[in-house]
């Protein structure tokens, strides 16, 4: 195994910890990276994203097929799949179900960018509409298509899904999602839901801040919630609704 083989295994491994020690996923979510082999990926195996082990990664294919380790992968590992297929600038995909987001889809809110780490979503975040798990690769090519070429894809009462050129930024674009669906839900309530209210950034204000997933900003982010993870014990999350209204 090379150097960069072993670093990526241990950044996927510590992606999918920092989705659950975060609150952005509990028992189910995955965090993947693509390998240099062509349409091949690694993703851990069907567990809790808090448990994930770099010494436990399948390597599978865009059509599916494990080519590497033990374990069976997760049933929506669909979704990275396909995106993959879908997106050649693609190099890792976290998919995860933060509370804030889930509740934004179900009112049929739409992501502003309200705060400056919004300003990478900018363009809007579309939204997955069709309810349940992307367990076939015909409903993960739906995602794919719905997600186009946007960096985030919201899924009504289900989750979100963030792609990036490596999982570090994937997985920090996921935090400073629901960080801002966070927020906008908050907001909505001192607003008395009246989203009219609420001062949502212009698009010449959002262009502004549409750095927030530049590298520097990444790796001082990443090693936060690094450390977060590394200090939070499994399950801590556990029963709080929306960690970052908290």
């Amino acid at each position: 195994m090379t150097r960069h083989d072993a670093a990526l295994r241990r950044d996927i491994a510590l992606a999918n910890r920092i989705l659950e020690r975060t609150g952005l996923a509990g028992a189910f979510g995955h965090a993947s990276a693509r390998l240099a082999a062509p349409g091949q990926f690694l993703i851990p195996t069907r567990r809790s994203p808090g448990l994930a082990d770099e010494r436990a990664l399948l390597a599978l294919d865009t059509d599916g097929a494990i080519h590497a380790g033990d374990g069976q992968p997760n049933s929506e590992s669909w979704i990275h799949a396909r995106l993959y297929a879908a997106r050649g600038d693609v190099r890792a995909v976290v998919h995860a179900h933060p509370p804030a987001c889930v509740c934004l889809t179900q009112i049929g809110e739409p992501l502003r960018v309200v705060h400056n780490q919004g300003g990478p979503f900018a363009d809007g975040v579309p939204e997955y509409a069709e309810i349940g798990l992307i367990r076939t690769r015909e409903l993960g090519d739906r995602l794919a298509a719905t997600l186009g070429g946007s960096i985030a894809v919201m899924m009504r009462g289900h989750g979100i899904t963030t792609v990036a050129a490596d999982v570090r930024t994937a997985t920090v674009a996921a935090l400073f999602l629901e960080e801002s669906a966070a927020l906008q839900l908050r907001m909505l309530a001192a607003a008395g839901g009246d989203a009219r209210r609420v001062r949502a950034y212009s698009r010449e204000e959002a262009a502004r801040v549409a750095d927030q997933l530049g590298a520097s900003i990444v790796e001082r982010a990443w090693e936060y919630y690094a450390a977060v993870a590394e200090a939070r014990p499994l399950g801590a999350t556990v029963g709080v609704v929306a960690p970052f209204l908290s």
